[in-house]
């Protein structure tokens, strides 16, 4: 067997070799994030919307009516009572719609929340274009404070014609508080 490599040698190039699977594997997955994140927002997929600056001046689409339904979810862990102020809204495509929800914080301390939206159908989530939006930054709430949160936002007219209801879905979450992670792990109890 004078051609075989001696064991440890064989060893140790297997352990480079795993080694540095492991650590392509590891950085794949921390990649993954970004890059699924932006698939997302290319393609609306998993709701995603897009965002715009400003509303696209005359591209109105006169000739038909869209019916955006408004829901909201409270995650557990988060004292609020989050809710629309109202539930469906017809507009046209292209033109500006505001809407708003309320959030209160029924507990006794000061608590963060997030807002995370998204859209179904999902061929619909790339055309809806939020343009204010509660969701772009934490929400601050103190004891019992109550606040109303706008969104304003327009449909693309390139909406599929067979697209006549979208439904606009938000659940909030209990923000991370910046600072240790001893203390966002008891974020959202009560003391």
């Amino acid at each position: 067997m004078p051609n075989q490599l001696p064991r440890w040698r064989t060893n140790r190039r297997l352990a480079w070799s795993l080694t540095f699977v492991a650590a392509a594997s590891l950085s794949f997955g921390f990649a993954l994030v970004p890059l699924y994140d932006t698939l997302c927002r290319l393609t609306g997929l998993n709701g995603k919307t897009g965002e715009a600056a400003t509303v696209p001046a005359g591209d109105a689409d006169l000739t038909r009516l869209i019916t955006v339904e408004f829901t909201s979810t409270v995650m557990p862990g988060l004292p609020w009572q989050f809710q629309p102020t109202e539930r469906r809204l017809q507009m046209r495509p292209g033109e500006p719609a505001a809407t708003t929800y309320v959030a209160t914080n029924l507990s006794g301390r000061p608590i963060d929340g997030q807002a995370v939206m998204s859209v179904t159908p999902e061929v619909a989530a790339i055309h809806l274009k939020k343009i204010e939006c509660f969701c772009f930054r934490r929400q601050p709430l103190q004891p019992q404070e109550t606040r109303t949160l706008p969104l304003v936002f327009f449909v693309s007219p390139d909406l599929p014609e067979d697209v006549r209801t979208i439904t606009v879905s938000y659940a909030v979450f209990p923000a991370p508080e910046q600072g240790s992670a001893e203390n966002r792990s008891d974020l959202g109890r009560e003391p």
